[in-house]
Parts: C-alpha cells; structure tokens; sequence
C-alpha cells in the first residue's frame, strides 16, 4: 500500500486539486472537476487509513481529532508541496480530504482577473469580499491580490487562518500569518487583538458567525483594508447573508456600514475549460454610489441590474462573463449553459 506521502505526491503530479481517502475506497482524486481513481491502487482499509492520518499529527492534534472528531490541519511534503487537510469520521471510519495548494502565488494577471480589481485591490481602506462555493479558488484569488499589495507598497499584512495555505514572503510589506488552533483560538478574539498589532491590511480566511462579521465591517470602516471570503454565490446574496446574520434591530445599521465601507464583492465559479483545466467565471460589483443607495435602502434585487448596466466601471454579471468565456473559444457554450441552469436563482428569494 502507498503511504500517504506518496499518494499527496501522485496527487501534486496529477495536477489534481483535492484527494479523497475512504475507507472501502481507492484513493481518488479531483482532477478538472472530476473525480477519478489512482491507478494501480487497492482499496484502502479501517487500519491503513486510520494509520496515515496518525502519523501526520502532533499528539495535541490526535487528541484533539478524537475528541472533536474532527480536525483542519495544514501539510508539507518534502518536495515542498502544500496541503490543507480536513479529517473526519464516516460510519465510525476515519476519513481525510487534503486539497492541494500551489507552491507558487499566481499573480492576478495569471488568474486572469481584470484590471479594475487591481484598482480595488490598490484601496487603502475598505471591505474586499471573494465568495463562491467550496473550491471554486478563493483562497487563490485572495493569495494573489495580498501578493500584488505585498509587491507594490510598504504595508503591515496580517492574515488569519484556518489553516494557513499560501505561504507568503515578506517583499516590500511585513507580512504575518496566523493559524487557527495554534496561533489564535478564534478569528473573533483575533480580531479584537489585531488593533494592537498596528495592521495596515488584515486577511480574513472566511466570515463565519456574527462576531466574525461584525469585527470585519469595523475593521473596515476605521482605516483599514480588510479581504474576506463568504460562501455565497453573487454579490445580491452577499448582501442578504450579511444582514440577516444580525438580529432585526441592528440589520439597518449594518447595512448603512456595508454602504459606506464595501468597497467589491468578487463572486466567482471553476468551470471546465477548452483544452484542459479549469478557468474562473466572475461576477463583480463595485460599491459605486448607485449600489451603496440600494444597499441602504434594503433594494437588493436591483443589484443585478446596476451591475449589468455598469460594465464601463467594471462591473460583470456571471452571466455576461460566461458569454465572455464562450465567444473567446475558453469554454463550451453547452458548459455554460447547463452551469447557469444549476446554480440557484439568488436574486428571486
């Protein structure tokens, strides 16, 4: 049987973006969105499996698994690919899904985002959300837009967690990275201390509860610049799932924050490409004046149309971005169709 060391590395040479390990199973990977099986592999047992992912944790982080059972750990092999790993159990089976980090920060460029979310991400105050499903590259698009500030100015960068994926190298600015469970035990207690750490742009893995979110739009709207991720499919969504996190009596608060200190919301999906691979379909929504009135005024259905009627300042429905992808020979149009047909209708609830 392969060691897990061996099967990551396979993985890291498949070019693929996560690895599946079941108990029952043969290893299988996510490659270009599907999911295929090692070769030449056997299915793994309770024992095998049970016996990999002991001896990737430190005894404080077996205890912890057992306990919770559950755990996010970050991992490294020794040619230097990344992992970030999540163990769990399944019918009282141990069980571990790692995606595959890359051992270089793209740039924007190479991502292939437009020029204006280098200008948004030039601000020096303000909230930047990056949403979309699992997997669909936020952690990515996030890394490369530290990276751009990282190049271009002198800045403190502090980034939080959970685990840590891309690992930085301080350029022109001071970057620092903590990780959940180790560094911090809570982004919302990390939050509160970032204040006295003299930060210039603070990275928020994901926006996970009220207390979370509500230390970010601070953050924001007191000088800082602050990047974030949400699990949210369009920026009409973003906006809801912001302010109905907040009981009634403080949602019109909020959103007079979110109008002021939103600076874009980046939503974006992977979709098969031409060829081979995968290639992000975006929608952007740029806080201009017109979109800070609807989100005060609680309008939200009308975003989308501000946003399809807006492209001279960058905004991009999905929509007209999968139209873009499909007269530029990037994507099939059937790809693009059947993945507007699957994706839930937001701007209606």
């Amino acid at each position: 049987m392969f060691t897990l060391n061996e099967l990551f590395s396979t993985a890291v040479k498949s070019f693929a973006s996560d690895i599946h390990l079941v108990v029952g199973r043969k290893p299988i990977l996510r490659v270009d969105g599907e999911l295929v099986e090692i070769p030449q592999t056997t299915s793994i047992t309770q024992t095998e499996l049970e016996k990999m992912i002991m001896s990737i944790l430190t005894p404080g982080q077996k205890e912890k698994f057992l306990l919770e059972r559950g755990l996010d750990i970050s991992y490294e092999i020794e040619d230097g690919s990344r992992f970030r790993v999540n163990i769990f159990w399944e019918r009282d089976n141990p069980s571990l899904v790692a995606r595959i980090i890359s051992s270089t920060i793209p740039s924007m460029e190479d991502l292939q985002m437009p020029a204006v979310l280098r200008a948004v991400t030039r601000s020096h105050q303000g909230l930047i959300l990056v949403t979309g499903p699992t997997g669909c590259g936020k952690s990515t698009s996030l890394a490369s837009m530290i990276d751009l500030i990282n190049q271009e100015r002198t800045l403190n960068i502090i980034t939080l967690e959970d685990p840590i994926e891309f690992l930085f190298k301080s350029k022109r600015s001071l970057i620092v990275q903590r990780q959940m469970g180790t560094d911090m035990m809570s982004f919302q207690a990390a939050l509160k201390q970032v204040l006295r750490q003299d930060p210039d742009v603070i990275m928020v893995g994901e926006m996970r509860d009220l207390e979370t979110i509500a230390a970010t739009l601070t953050l924001a709207e007191t000088g800082h610049l602050v990047l974030a991720t949400l699990h949210t499919y369009n920026a009409a969504q973003t906006i809801d799932r912001i302010v109905d996190v907040f009981p009634p009596y403080q949602q019109n608060q909020i959103r007079m924050q979110l109008s002021m200190s939103l600076n874009a919301v980046i939503s974006q999906q992977l979709l098969p490409k031409i060829g081979g691979g995968r290639i992000a379909a975006r929608e952007i929504m740029i806080n201009t004046p017109a979109i800070a009135n609807v989100i005060r005024e609680n309008k939200i259905p009308q975003i989308n149309t501000i946003i399809q009627t807006n492209s001279s300042q960058g905004m991009i429905t999905l929509e007209q971005d999968l139209a873009r992808l499909v007269n530029d020979g990037l994507v099939e149009e059937n790809v693009a169709r059947n993945y507007l047909e699957i994706l839930p209708d937001f701007n209606n609830d």
